[in-house]
């Protein structure tokens, strides 16, 4: 029987072992996660979301409390249209990050950003064009487009002198969407270097409607591979969302796959930017914990534990802080349903927002707990200490769990020393 071992990604002159580590957001995939992902021979990610916050936590910058201060001002006014990001700042807070990251690199694997298209931060173009201009100036060894069609985001980035030579990709939900963007950049002579499709069961923002179910990856895999085929376009594809076990992605290997993305089961890992108090929710939730709901403010159905704290929480809309999620009009959709609450219940000195939620200021705070649809059966994947609490596996052990196991095994980890 084979396992993922006994294939290899091939992009460009890199033979990789053929698994990607998502990137998740807040931090959540960092740099430790990443890199372990490259030692190992495999695929990498870390998010530049929020990345003047990651900054400040990890190198000691000042750059929310210092756009707080500028705007304070505007805390209290619906329009926010003047609370713009110092693009100094956000140029600044990535090449940190990125640099800080890669002079850590070890081993024969790469180390990729992923660069959301719907971070809007109130100038949607200017924002994404420094985000990952900034991340090719500090090296990184490629980025991935996600969370957006990002029909005019390689145009952006076309006159940078590493414009060929990073890899660069594209998460899609469906061949329509692939198909719509090679046809926007075909005019630059660069096609994607991967592609990484992601099916309904994933984690976070979705690429489908509130009819998810309706839809599966293996066909959709099948679907963009036939295309590919038919245009004679020789891309990589690499399927992720609900692959949860090395048998799992050998499936799609053998489809000709040609690697897998994984995340649900390094959401747990101790390498990763989870809180210690959030993994031990991840391990404790039934299926019937996890639902996808519309309260992003992006518009975008999303995939998280019922029990998030930042559910129906009518914090005060933090834009002057943070704001990321602020349209290329200032406008987000919790601010206004923040204020219609406000409106309605002008005596009370609490409110709560359902329908909506302040995404920025609870991904910072790790409020908001995304996840795969499998995160069910984490539990499943490691052992009960003796406290009660569910043992943390390390980073490496769920790689080369999915690297070499078979028979849709999971290897436990290995009772921690007393």
């Amino acid at each position: 029987m084979k396992r993922v071992d006994d294939f290899r990604l091939q992009l460009g002159k890199h033979e990789l072992v053929p698994i990607m580590i998502g990137g998740m957001g807040v931090d959540i995939s960092t740099a430790d996660l990443a890199l372990e992902a490259a030692r190992l021979g495999g695929v990498g990610h870390i998010s530049d979301a929020m990345i003047n916050t990651v900054s400040d936590r990890r190198y000691d910058t000042k750059h929310v409390k210092e756009k707080l201060a500028l705007y304070k001002y505007n805390v209290l006014n619906e329009d926010k249209s003047s609370v713009k990001f110092d693009l100094g700042r956000v140029a600044e807070a990535t090449k940190l990050h990125v640099e800080a990251t890669m002079t850590r690199k070890q081993g024969s694997g790469l180390v990729f950003i992923n660069c959301m298209e719907k971070l809007t931060m109130n100038a949607p173009k200017e924002t994404l064009k420094v985000r990952m201009e900034a991340a090719l100036d500090a090296g990184i060894d490629g980025i991935t487009l996600a969370a957006g069609l990002h029909l005019g985001s390689l145009a952006l980035i076309a006159d940078h002198p590493r414009f060929h030579d990073a890899k660069i990709g594209i998460i899609v939900s469906s061949v329509r969407a692939l198909q719509l963007f090679l046809k926007k950049t075909a005019r630059l002579g660069r096609l994607p270097d991967y592609v990484v499709v992601e099916g309904p069961l994933a984690g976070g923002h979705l690429g489908f409607g509130m009819d998810w179910a309706e839809y599966d990856l293996a066909t959709i895999v099948a679907e963009v591979m036939q295309y590919l085929h038919n245009e004679k376009l020789a891309i990589p594809v690499i399927p992720a969302g609900g692959i949860f076990t090395g048998s799992d992605a050998v499936a799609f290997l053998e489809a000709g796959a040609a690697g897998v993305q994984v995340a649900t089961r390094f959401t747990v890992a101790e390498e990763c930017g989870l809180p210690a108090n959030a993994k031990q929710e991840y391990f404790k939730a039934s299926e019937d914990d996890i639902e996808v709901n519309q309260i992003s403010p992006t518009g975008y159905p999303m995939r998280m534990i019922k029990k998030s704290p930042g559910i129906g929480s009518g914090i005060r809309p933090n834009c002057e802080a943070y704001g990321y999620l602020l349209d290329a009009n200032g406008k987000c959709s919790y601010v206004a349903a923040y204020n219609r609450e406000v409106l309605a219940h002008p005596e009370a000195r609490k409110i709560k927002v359902m329908d909506k939620t302040c995404l920025c200021t609870h991904m910072r705070n790790f409020d908001i707990w995304t996840c795969g649809q499998l995160t069910w059966r984490l539990k499943d994947t490691t052992k009960v200490l003796a406290d009660g609490s569910y043992q943390v596996p390390s980073a490496e052990h769920i790689f080369k769990d999915y690297q070499f196991s078979t028979d849709n095994q999971v290897a436990l980890p290995d009772t921690p020393a007393a």
